[in-house]
């Protein structure tokens, strides 16, 4: 078991957690523990032979624990009963957890230019060292002010530096994009004409996630049909802080499939959004996805190691996933549906 499958297992377990409100501290627990462990990929071997798995950051005794058995058998109970209890199937072996080599590039990222922590040329760098062929970079509009988002003006000056990162990468493809807010009637934070120009559009809810489940529904019917969105980022909001939105997912997933817009799943451990229940919908509905990791940072693409399971459990293969595809493939999907 190394720090990539057991970060699986704990981000799997504080997903699970999530739905009990008295464990709000180890669902954040488990889920900093998988993000560090991620980040700083320890030898759990190693560490669990000299009694010192509590010295990677965030992990304490109990964490420790099931640390513990994930080296000694491949196995959590305390995962098997969590999945038991929610009456889903266990997979017979935890060290299964299948590898993101399938992905071609990440669709959902940040820089600096608005509230990620990093150039667009790291995180660029940072996508190509993964062995992506392509990164969206997907900063914020502007209606959430303290995010510092972009509008029309400032995305036209993003163009010239996403240009001159990905000459400095020898060509690598960095497509232009956004995430756009979807406001409370179901319109865009962003002009048409704007939104025409970049090749990746997340449409994403952040705010007023509890609108009345009826208005919710026609908000995000409304965003869907759009002919300039792409993919519906987090589609339900959720965070480990606070319940997403609610509305009528099968509808609202069936009329994404017509217009061909895909749904994601969020891996930012904080999300986790779609869920693997709502992502059997989402494909049961005809609909496609994307696996992105939301990163703010250049260690945070490893996210999407922690989220494999969300796609795993949900049945979810590489033929649907969009980020799953060549980039020329990619293009032309996302030409066709405009």
């Amino acid at each position: 078991m190394n720090s990539r499958e057991a970060a699986t297992v704990l981000a799997e377990i504080a997903y699970r957690l999530r739905h009990v409100p008295e464990q709000g501290h180890r669902v954040r627990a488990f889920s900093r523990a998988a993000t560090n462990l991620n980040r700083l990929q320890p030898d759990l071997a190693a560490l669990r032979a000299a009694g010192r798995l509590e010295s990677i950051d965030g992990v304490g005794s109990g964490i420790a624990k099931v640390l513990t058995e994930l080296v000694d058998t491949g196995r959590s109970a305390y995962l098997d009963r969590l999945r038991e209890e929610a009456g889903e199937s266990q997979p017979a072996d935890l060290q299964a957890i299948p590898a993101p080599g399938f992905l071609r590039g990440d669709l959902h990222c940040h820089s600096d230019w608005s509230d990620g922590r990093a150039t667009i040329l790291e995180m660029a760098a940072a996508a190509r060292a993964r062995g992506y062929s392509y990164v969206a970079i997907t900063d914020h509009s502007p209606r959430i002010t303290v995010v510092n988002g972009l509008g029309p003006e400032r995305l036209a000056a993003q163009a010239l530096e996403i240009a001159r990162a990905s000459e400095q990468l020898g060509g690598f493809a960095i497509l232009r994009g956004i995430e756009v807010d979807i406001l409370e009637d179901g319109r865009l934070d962003l002009p048409d004409d704007t939104l025409a120009e970049l090749e990746v559009v997340i449409a994403s809810p952040h705010m007023k996630l509890r609108q009345e489940p009826a208005a919710m529904t026609e908000r995000m019917l409304r965003a869907v049909e759009s002919p300039h969105v792409d993919v519906i980022g987090h589609p339900t909001g959720r965070r480990l802080t606070r319940e997403g939105a609610t509305y009528d997912f099968e509808k609202v997933f069936r009329h994404a499939a017509r217009h061909h817009t895909a749904l994601e799943m969020d891996c930012d451990p904080a999300r986790m959004d779609l869920s693997p229940e709502l992502a059997r919908l989402a494909v049961a509905c005809g609909c496609r996805l994307t696996l992105d990791s939301d990163a703010h940072a250049p260690e945070e693409f490893d996210y999407v190691d922690q989220g494999l399971w969300m796609a795993q459990q949900a049945g979810v293969g590489p033929e649907l996933l969009l980020n799953c595809l060549e980039l020329p493939d990619l293009l032309s999907h996302l030409a066709l549906e405009r």
